[in-house]
């Protein structure tokens, strides 16, 4: 069953997101005999143990840090990554128009850092199931390390299988069983086959994709197979807002292009939809347009191998801070 978010006292193992007066942020993890060290002075990690979410602590240079346990969206974007993230705005889009409810079957490929599994996890809840494919098997070490790190536990409601998701999907699920189909890869229409397969009739699938000539090769496939509804593509922008008084104006920075994202719904078998009229377009590829798709040209940035590994023990480190936080809330409510 997955594990409710923490309240009460900050525990050691505990994750904290630390703000100082300008707004910048450091997120720890407790440990004890631990310190926070930045140039303006010390803040010793046995400061804020037993302190209740939502405290302010003074390190040793008199510098006050807001203290509060991260919400997933701070988590998300603070987190050790193997592989880029989906954006909060995007996680949230991805939940709502592909309708992931409670007990829903989802799939998911690929798991990357663990950023979009959270969100999925946190929709499905304990009666639900997903299932993430990951062809690389150290990123899905980052992912399960920082999924357990949010939840304090391995979800029993997630399943995590290295390998290719158009390989392993026929093996992992009978046809028509799956609710919803979460395509996060570089090239997505080499499974949407099979993902037809494995959905139920209604059932969604929504690819994420960085360019926009990903997007247009998804939609073609989408309808090239005759299984799915007519595609639905868009992008989320997000613009903050200054706010102070009669000072109210937009930020001058924002978070704008990320990814496309698009969906379609699986149609019933032998089901003929009307047809969409639509102007003549440019529906066929030649070499050059597939050249467009390499991993290079639609911005795939490699992560060495060190860099890599570092990451890995970083987020397996969070996690086993969880467990010992988590443990110690069992021992707690145990001696009540």
């Amino acid at each position: 069953m997955t594990a409710q978010r923490p309240s009460g006292p900050f525990r050691v193992g505990d994750r904290v997101q630390l703000t100082d007066s300008k707004g910048r942020m450091h997120t720890i993890t407790l440990r004890d005999g631990g310190e926070l060290h930045t140039q303006h002075g010390v803040l010793r990690h046995s400061e804020l143990v037993g302190s209740p979410d939502g405290s302010v602590v003074v390190n040793s240079l008199g510098h006050d840090y807001l203290a509060l346990r991260p919400l997933l969206r701070d988590f998300a974007m603070s987190m050790p990554r193997g592989a880029a993230i989906v954006y909060p705005k995007d996680s949230a889009q991805i939940v709502m128009q592909a309708d992931v409810f409670p007990g829903a079957v989802v799939v998911e490929a690929g798991v990357g850092s663990g950023a979009l599994s959270l969100a999925l996890l946190r929709a499905i809840g304990a009666d639900g199931r997903l299932t993430s494919f990951e062809r690389r098997e150290d990123f899905a070490d980052v992912a399960k390390a920082n999924v357990e790190t949010f939840f304090g536990e391995v979800p029993d409601s997630w399943n995590v299988v290295v390998g290719d998701l158009a390989e392993q999907l026929p093996a992992q699920f009978e046809p028509g069983t799956v609710d919803r189909a979460v395509l996060d890869m570089l090239a997505p229409w080499e499974c949407l086959d099979v993902v037809a397969d494995a959905l139920t009739a209604g059932g969604v699938v929504i690819c994420y994709v960085a360019t926009a000539t990903q997007l247009s090769r998804v939609a073609e496939y989408l309808r090239a197979t005759g299984l799915f509804t007519e595609p639905d593509a868009s992008e989320t922008m997000v613009r903050g807002w200054h706010v102070e008084g009669l000072a109210v104006r937009p930020e001058h920075r924002m978070v704008a292009h990320t990814g496309f994202l698009i969906t379609a719904r699986r149609l019933a078998p032998g089901a003929v939809p009307p047809e969409v009229r639509r102007r003549a377009s440019k529906t066929s590829y030649t070499d050059a347009d597939v050249e467009l798709w390499t991993p290079g040209a639609v911005g795939d940035r490699e992560i060495t191998d060190k860099n890599l590994r570092k990451r890995v023990r970083d987020a397996q480190k969070a996690a086993a801070g969880a467990r010992e936080a988590a443990t110690s809330r069992e021992a707690d409510a145990a001696s009540e």
